[in-house]
């Protein structure tokens, strides 16, 4: 329902809109299949991974899990009930054989990762410099795995804009010990500094957008918990040593990356380099997602529950 000009409440400078424009749904359909996943089936390029099948570490898992509720589809749009998930919310998970290979390079043996990168038409590079101009807003929901959870002694990289140099636009980050912020999921921006956190608490759905603006190389963020609708939480950030042009557009992932702890036994010339050395205890980890999509903002930002703001 689109409400008159008169009826529009004001917040931040700011007004609700009626819907935003989606250029990438990476919410998981109910009718998705774990086939699909195995074939990398638009939306989700499902190439990082171990060398098992990609359902055996991404699980689809159907009503067993409720999406978060912000973007359910209401029966009435003038109440909040009855109301329903579209969505299959996504269990990723990581084991000691979630070794990735990338092309024709080395196995990534300090790490353990499961990620899945946004695609479109079975090309994630096609997709990549539509998601990276203008100004964009990267949604996604995260919650935590309570049967299989992260052993936050490690550092854990599960949602970020990566472009080719390996560098990340902005990134989400969990961990480590003895830090006492390890249990708060944390907003970097591409030299790493946190612009935002908060804590990362148990059955509750934590619902993020931040937003890119390619062309003033700045950062937003937005946050709620649970069922209320996305509120800003930082101003508007700098984010300047994004490289320009094409060298700083990037592919955008989501998923589990665990980086490994510092092996005494190696080599001290070779205990940097984290992709390929460290200890990895090989237990299996997970972590879960919905609400994951990007945004373009020249109809506004949605933020949930139907609304959408100006920003």
């Amino acid at each position: 329902m689109v409400l008159l000009p008169a009826a529009l409440p004001l917040i931040l400078g700011t007004v609700w809109l009626a819907q935003g424009a989606i250029i990438w749904d990476g919410r998981a359909p109910l009718d998705y299949t774990p086939l699909q996943l195995d074939v990398s089936a638009d939306p989700y390029l499902t190439v990082v991974k171990g060398s098992k099948a990609a359902s055996l570490y991404t699980h689809l898992v159907g009503k067993d899990v409720t999406a978060t509720p912000i973007w359910l589809e209401r029966l009435h749009p003038d109440h909040a009930w009855p109301a329903y998930a579209k969505e299959q919310t996504l269990r990723v998970f990581i084991g000691n054989s979630s070794v990735f290979k990338p092309g024709s390079g080395q196995p990534q043996t300090g790490f353990r990762r499961t990620e899945l990168i946004a695609q479109r038409n079975g090309s994630a590079a096609a997709l990549k410099p539509i998601i990276s101009s203008g100004r964009k807003a990267f949604h996604f929901s995260m919650l935590m795995e309570t049967i299989k959870p992260l052993d936050l002694i490690h550092e854990y990289q599960v949602v970020f804009i990566e472009p080719s140099d390996g560098s990340h636009v902005f990134g989400v980050q969990l961990g480590p010990l003895p830090a006492k912020d390890a249990g708060y999921i944390k907003i970097l921006d591409h030299s790493l500094n946190v612009i935002y956190k908060t804590p990362f608490r148990d059955a509750a759905w934590h619902n993020f957008a931040v937003i890119v603006d390619w062309d003033k190389s700045t950062l937003q963020v937005f946050f709620s918990p649970n069922e209320r609708s996305l509120k800003p939480v930082t101003p508007v950030k700098p984010n300047p040593t994004v490289p320009k042009g094409e060298a700083g557009h990037g592919d955008f992932h989501f998923g589990v990356l665990k980086l490994p702890l510092v092996d005494p036994r190696d080599p001290p010339e070779v205990r940097d380099d984290v992709v390929h050395y460290g200890i990895q205890e090989g237990t299996v980890e997970g972590l879960m997602y919905s609400g994951v999509f990007i945004e373009d903002l020249e109809d506004g930002l949605s933020i949930g529950n139907t609304k959408t703001l100006a920003v």
